[in-house]
């Protein structure tokens, strides 16, 4: 048992990132934490964190063996967690990461209405704005539209994540309306910090990359929609969340002869955890839901 323990030691300081987190998460000590990493350390006769003054991180051996423990202790939560054949109904919870955003303004009432089909069901949703591994981190289901895949995890696309480059008319007067990518070098923009100042365009035959200047940056989309609105500049903006302001003319689509990078709405799950019926069931649920794409969203002014 102590094994378990040490191993749960290990993953949780690895996911915090300092002992006194991990310790926080966990209900334990620091103390009690250091002694069980140090323990897996002796066991596994290897270094598994680099400890400095200032930070902790994890060795090359750590790294290797984070993503085969954390699929371990996935397999025994998983068979400890089996319901019994006697419950009626689907049981189990589910730990589910959302871009705040989509969470906010349609996944949340998703979450809200299989949780309510499914009231044995305990669910946590938690709001990352960044491109997380769920066997890393911990979550059952990863949603987002980022692009990055890990090992061990099991993409499902959701649907298409349409994205268009605007602007308020007040800008556009004040400044030259750009026609080509290339035209917006010199232009100000205002950028998703986790996408960062690369903006890339669908041409022809191929993609071509830019690179902007930023001068405003956040990571809520309804942030740069409120910039946006205001004439800070150009932004690049869910078409879900921008559509209202494009119908009302408080916005106006730039370049739509070259559309922005397509993404798509995709829920990633560890591999391991699709044997958690409760998580298949939810998937199932998810896909339905997602088929018909995100609704557009009316947003009221800020």
């Amino acid at each position: 048992m102590n094994i378990l323990l040490d191993i749960g030691a290990f993953l949780a300081t690895a996911r915090a990132g300092s002992f006194s987190a991990a310790g926080r998460d966990l209900g334990v000590a620091t103390s009690v934490i250091t002694k069980r990493v140090k323990r897996l350390e002796e066991h596994l006769n290897t270094q598994l964190f680099v400890r400095t003054t200032r930070r902790l991180a994890l060795t090359v051996d750590g790294e290797q063996l984070r993503p085969r423990l954390q699929l371990l202790v996935g397999e025994i939560e998983d068979t400890l967690a089996r319901p019994s054949t006697h419950e009626l109904g689907l049981t189990g919870s589910l730990r589910i990461k959302a871009p705040t955003t989509l969470a906010s303004m349609f996944f949340g009432d998703v979450c809200a209405a299989f949780q309510a089909e499914n009231p044995r069901v305990k669910i946590e949703l938690v709001l990352i704005d960044r491109s997380v591994n769920p066997l890393e981190e911990g979550f059952d289901v990863a949603v987002g539209a980022l692009p990055q895949s890990y090992a061990y995890v099991i993409d499902h696309p959701l649907c298409p994540y349409p994205r268009l480059l605007c602007a308020a008319p007040s800008y556009l007067e004040s400044r030259r309306r750009p026609k080509t990518p290339t035209e917006l070098v010199g232009h100000e923009c205002i950028t998703f910090h986790t996408v960062g100042t690369t903006w890339t365009f669908q041409m022809e035959t191929s993609a071509l990359n830019v690179e902007i200047t930023s001068n405003f940056t956040a990571n809520d989309s309804r942030i740069l929609l409120a910039a946006a609105r205001q004439g800070l500049g150009l932004a690049i903006l869910p078409r879900f969340l921008a559509q209202s302001d494009l119908d009302s003319g408080a916005l106006e689509e730039v370049m739509p002869e070259f559309p922005v990078e397509p993404l798509w709405v995709k829920a990633s799950v560890p591999r391991i955890k699709m044997n958690k019926n409760v998580v298949a069931e939810f998937i199932s649920y998810v896909q339905k839901r997602f088929a018909e794409g995100i609704p557009d969203q009316v947003i009221p002014a800020f």
